[in-house]
């Protein structure tokens, strides 16, 4: 019977202040798909950071007037270095066709090059390319040694524009969920005041604090729960329509975002929502309601 109670309580205060309610899930449910949005790109950045250290090579491009011994010698380091994962040697002929590769859509620039205007190279992939520094302290002054360059800087720029795009979301959503519990506390103290009477009496019988709370509660909760029900069908329709869609041939360097993780969102963004809420609630009706 209490239970019940407690139910139509809650749906007569969602609907005794409609406009409210609908500013409180419409603010919630935009904070919690910035939240979801952040969290995603958290856990994508860290997939991407896997995949793509797991690829990166070291590039050592070799002198033109490199001897045949030279080269041998500089090889046999290489492979027997315990830094190194794989050593594979790219000719003038292969960088030239990687270059084709590269540059295809500028059909003069790649008429322009020959291969003797391209470097030999070895291709080297370390158990941890962290020690790129090893690897060139190592080898730098090696006769035959051109140059060295390692590709994590090139992807540790990446990372660092995608880290402040990450933290830029996060705030963002920080501002937004701030502005959410402030109008769910407002929200509260309204039907607060609109019920004053009932809980006077209520409390005047003897009703427990839990009781008379309960509803304020779960109707901050109840649109909580609504509003990362509507981030979640935002976060889907996204990954539907822009990423897997009109956006899939801007996204090439992005690893794909997998169903499982937006599924994933659903019940972080439920229970972040309906905690800070229930919180919210509880700390404005503790200060706002005595009777």
């Amino acid at each position: 019977m209490r239970l019940k109670y407690v139910l139509s309580e809650v749906l007569v205060g969602l609907w005794r202040n409609v406009t409210m309610t609908i500013a409180m899930i419409i603010t919630m449910a935009v904070s919690l798909t910035m939240l979801g949005a952040a969290g995603l790109m958290y856990l994508q950045v860290d997939q991407m950071k896997d995949f793509y250290y797991g690829e990166i090579e070291v590039s050592i491009f070799l002198d033109k007037e490199i001897s045949p011994e030279q080269q041998a010698a500089l090889e046999t380091a290489l492979n027997e270095d315990p830094l190194v994962r794989e050593v594979r040697y790219e000719s003038q002929e292969e960088a030239l066709e990687r270059f084709k590769t590269l540059f295809q859509d500028a059909p003069d620039l790649v008429n322009a090059v020959q291969a003797n205007t391209l470097p030999a190279s070895f291709r080297v992939k370390l158990h941890d390319p962290e020690q790129y520094q090893q690897i060139y302290e190592k080898f730098k002054d090696v006769e035959g040694v051109d140059e060295i360059i390692d590709q994590r800087r090139l992807f540790d720029k990446i990372f660092n524009i995608l880290g402040t795009i990450q933290n830029m979301a996060l705030v963002a959503a920080s501002v937004m969920a701030i502005a959410a519990l402030l109008l769910v506390a407002n929200t509260i103290q309204v039907a607060a005041y609109s019920k004053r009477r009932e809980v006077a009496i209520m409390k005047l019988v003897g009703a427990p604090n839990w009781f008379v709370w309960a509803p304020f509660v779960l109707e901050a909760v109840t649109a909580a729960v609504i509003g990362a029900l509507l981030a979640f069908i935002a976060l889907v329709l996204a990954k539907q329509f822009l990423l897997d869609g009109a956006l899939k041939d801007l996204t090439d360097l992005l690893t794909p975002i997998e169903w499982s993780r937006v599924l994933l969102m659903l019940p972080l963004m439920v229970g972040v929502g309906s905690f800070f809420s229930a919180v919210t609630a509880w700390i404005t009706l503790r200060f706002y309601l005595r009777v």
